[in-house]
């Protein structure tokens, strides 16, 4: 013998559930295009020696940035990839962040 559940979200809830906007419709929020820096800037170029640009595709753990956060093209996040990996044995880029207790 079951007992029947409520369902959790139901029609009667004000702002129709979690993320709802008010009226009960989905939230529309406005996201921006990705693009990728290195195609739109022909200049700029991808060095292992270059620490500042590829901080920008490091997270704070130390992890390189997927594409579809960073917004680069697959061509320039390949590269992306090989450059930090050569920083990273160069000692110019950690591997992991700093231990914090």
């Amino acid at each position: 013998m079951s007992v029947p559940t409520k369902p959790r979200y139901g029609p009667g809830r004000p702002g129709g559930g979690p993320g709802g906007g008010p009226g009960g419709g989905p939230r529309r929020r406005y996201v921006r295009k990705k693009f990728c820096r290195f195609c739109a800037e022909k200049d700029l170029r991808i060095d292992y020696k270059n620490v500042y640009l590829l901080k920008h595709f490091i997270s704070e753990r130390g992890k390189i940035v997927p594409r579809r956060i960073s917004g680069t093209c697959a061509t320039h996040q390949r590269k992306l990839t090989v450059e930090i990996k050569k920083a990273r044995i160069v000692a110019l880029v950690p591997f992991t962040a700093t231990q914090v207790r």
